[in-house]
């Protein structure tokens, strides 16, 4: 699939305009056939749910992509050639990425390195040697462009490839004393990636969006530091739901900072002291079919946190659209997805009725709580977050 520049207008004026996440971006161009016919759409939609919807306007969209030009960044949508594969399979993947840089370095194969920001000297200099091993043995490093392991992760891969997740905007570089960074990441050749608008300043759940992306675009993750509740934790979780491999480093049980990482291991992530350990799991899968991203097995993936506030539209009635030119449909349907609904502090408190110290599945919590499960794992996240909840291995959870 290639994009007309009309058709990649439309697709970022959906994505941008309110109430339109992944899920329900996908969703709507399924059900109207495409992202122009989706626009004309909404005002009826809106209307329906006696609720206004706030849609981007085309001089908008044409600014956003005019600020992005002059950085040297372009939009590459999901199904196009320059489009990440692995990301591409992943449930939730951002419609459109924006690119700036070498794409080339995004086809190559790629492992995350996450951890601390707060790291001890110990955990910076494995995490270098670790990066510098890797990115020699033809792997790209992938990371969240945060201060410590992030941070010393992207420099030790400088000379073999190296890709920065953002949070925000590509104008609005966190932490901004990392500005240097980026420059030296894009004249070595790599490459720095976007979902969220020129000009957005990242919020709190901006970064657990990030770090799906981050997980997403690699074979498998890798944890060198993280307390319990640290949002490296959050990218490995995003790994497992994607099917991918996680490592954590193993850490003295009197650091704080190794908690995370032991929890994994005692978990099933598989122990890393050595680059040699990540190789030996990963060199099969270098080189191997890419992976599915039909639609036959989109019942079988797992539903992603709630980080968007999404409006759900499948039941609404279908207005009359002109049609488009044929795209390829992308691959989730939207009568499979459940309501979604804000998280809210009194549904938090729902679930913590419910949850007692002998671990519950998760399906079984939604059912109880008369929630869906995509509202759930939401929830549930922000009380991790929050130090109230356990998780357990096979996706269940207690309380603290």
């Amino acid at each position: 699939m290639q994009l007309s520049d009309a058709q990649r207008l439309d697709w970022l004026r959906l994505i941008r305009s309110e109430g339109i996440g992944p899920r329900t971006f996908r969703g709507l161009v399924n059900r109207f056939g495409g992202a122009g016919a989706a626009l004309k759409a909404l005002p009826g939609l809106a209307k329906a749910r006696a609720k206004p919807i706030r849609v981007t306007t085309k001089a908008e969209a044409e600014r956003e992509i005019a600020a992005a030009a002059r950085l040297g960044i372009r939009f590459v949508a999901m199904g196009e050639p320059d489009y990440p594969l692995p990301l591409q399979a992943t449930a939730d993947a951002p419609p459109l990425l924006a690119i700036r840089g070498d794409a080339a370095c995004l086809k190559r194969p790629a492992v995350a390195i996450v951890g601390s920001r707060n790291a001890s000297a110990a955990g910076l200099t494995f995490t270098e040697r670790l990066s510098h091993a890797l990115g020699h043995e033809g792997l790209v490093v992938v990371s969240g462009l945060a201060r410590g392991v992030d941070a010393r992760a992207h420099k030790a891969a400088l000379s073999s490839g190296t890709v920065a997740v953002l949070a925000g905007g590509h104008d609005r570089i966190y932490p901004s004393e990392h500005e240097e960074l980026v420059t030296r990441i894009l004249d070595s050749g790599g490459a720095v990636v976007a979902e969220m608008p020129m000009g957005w300043e990242p919020r709190g759940r901006d970064f657990p969006r990030r770090n799906r992306i981050i997980s997403g675009l690699s074979l498998g993750t890798i944890v060198v530091e993280a307390a319990r509740r640290s949002g490296s934790l959050i990218t490995a979780r995003f790994a497992l739901e994607q099917g991918r491999e996680v490592f954590a480093v193993p850490g003295s049980p009197l650091d704080p900072r190794a908690e995370g990482t032991n929890d994994l291991i005692r978990d099933g992530a598989t122990l890393c002291a050595a680059p040699e350990h990540v190789m030996a799991v990963l060199t099969p899968l270098i080189g191997g079919p890419a992976p599915e991203t039909g639609a036959e097995d989109a019942a079988d993936r797992p539903e992603p946190t709630l980080y968007w506030d999404e409006i759900d539209f499948s039941a609404e009635p279908i207005t009359a659209t002109a049609a488009e030119p044929a795209q390829s449909p992308l691959d989730h349907d939207p009568a499979s997805e459940a309501p979604a609904r804000p998280a809210l502090r009194d549904d938090q408190a729902v679930l913590l009725e419910l949850l007692g110290p002998s671990p519950v599945p998760v399906d079984a919590l939604a059912r109880q709580a008369g929630m869906s499960a995509r509202v759930v794992q939401g929830l549930l996240m922000e009380l991790e977050l929050d130090g109230k909840i356990w998780r357990h291995p096979g996706g269940a959870v207690s309380l603290r």
